[in-house]
């Protein structure tokens, strides 16, 4: 299993009261300090304003962070936990992407979801569509975003969705690893954002799920890989930690175990934030030393 860090960029209230300035210079820190501890990859949320209430204080916006991020480390994997798909056309979702990756020499990857923060979705024009619709969505996007990456300079995207199309879009460049751009799709429903997981994408990434609630899960999620035949190894699973976990901002034995509790039923990464690293350089090294035990694989 693998160690992923968010780094503080303001949305759950990290940089309350802070100048910009000073607060984009502790993200810096915070993701090279991420690298250096041997972090396999750093992360950003996907949000426009404060949870869980809006206020008027910071919120780095993620696409233009991680592209200045990307070329102020070197290692480090880069992505979202996850984008909401909603606030952006897809296609332009893709070419955003590629034009990270090839800045990261080919080490961002795309994590995607459908969207849930009501709040940010009106206050940002962009309405509150049901579930059910923002899950259309969803399907439609990634029907885009696979067609767009997909390797090859002559590969033009075409494809007419409910919600979104393309027709002989060129996508240029194209992503750098010789497989393409791993693609990780974020959410908890069972029903539907599994089975697009199954369908398109590499890694589903389970939300705040305990190590006993991946177990339960992991069966259903097999069996959406073996409804279109496809292996269900081939599908990774990882988890997005929740930062008010008690056993995830523990140190010690409580978070060596949690952590090695996630490892024993095959989760393939954790990531999570310590908002208290955005004040402390402690909390990053107390959180290595703390993975270093469990057994979680460490990079230099």
């Amino acid at each position: 299993m693998k160690l992923g860090v968010i780094v503080p960029q303001g949305w759950t209230g990290e940089y309350d009261g802070w100048d910009p300035e000073r607060a984009w210079d502790r993200t810096v820190t915070v993701a090279q300090q991420a690298e250096r501890i041997g972090a396999e990859s750093i992360w950003l949320f996907d949000h426009f304003h404060t949870v869980p209430r809006p206020t008027d204080e910071i919120t780095f916006e993620s696409f233009t962070s991680l592209s200045a991020l990307a070329a102020l480390t070197r290692r480090v994997r880069l992505g979202h936990v996850v984008i909401c798909n909603g606030y952006r056309n897809p296609a332009l979702t893709a070419k955003m992407a590629s034009t990270l990756d090839t800045i990261s020499n080919g080490r961002f990857e795309l994590g995607i979801g459908a969207g849930w923060k009501r709040d940010e979705w009106l206050a940002y024009g962009y309405g509150f569509p049901e579930t059910n619709v923002r899950l259309g969505m969803l399907h439609d996007a990634l029907e885009v975003v696979t067609r767009m990456l997909e390797p090859g300079k002559e590969v033009h995207a075409t494809y007419d969705g409910e919600h979104h199309s393309v027709r002989d879009a060129r996508n240029l460049p194209k992503p750098i690893g010789s497989t393409g751009m791993p693609i990780m799709v974020g959410g908890n429903g069972p029903n539907v954002t599994w089975r697009l997981a199954a369908r398109y994408a590499d890694e589903l990434n389970l939300d705040g799920f305990s190590p006993d609630e991946v177990r339960e899960a992991l069966p259903t999620i097999r069996s959406r890989c073996e409804e279109i035949g496809r292996d269900p190894d081939s599908l990774s699973v990882s988890v997005h930690t929740w930062w008010g976990m008690d056993e995830w901002t523990a140190t010690g034995s409580e978070r060596q175990q949690f952590l090695a509790n996630y490892a024993e039923v095959g989760v393939s990464r954790v990531i999570g934030l310590l908002p208290a690293s955005a004040s402390s350089d402690d909390a990053l090294e107390r959180l290595a030393e703390d993975a270093r035990a469990a057994g979680v694989e460490l990079g230099r």
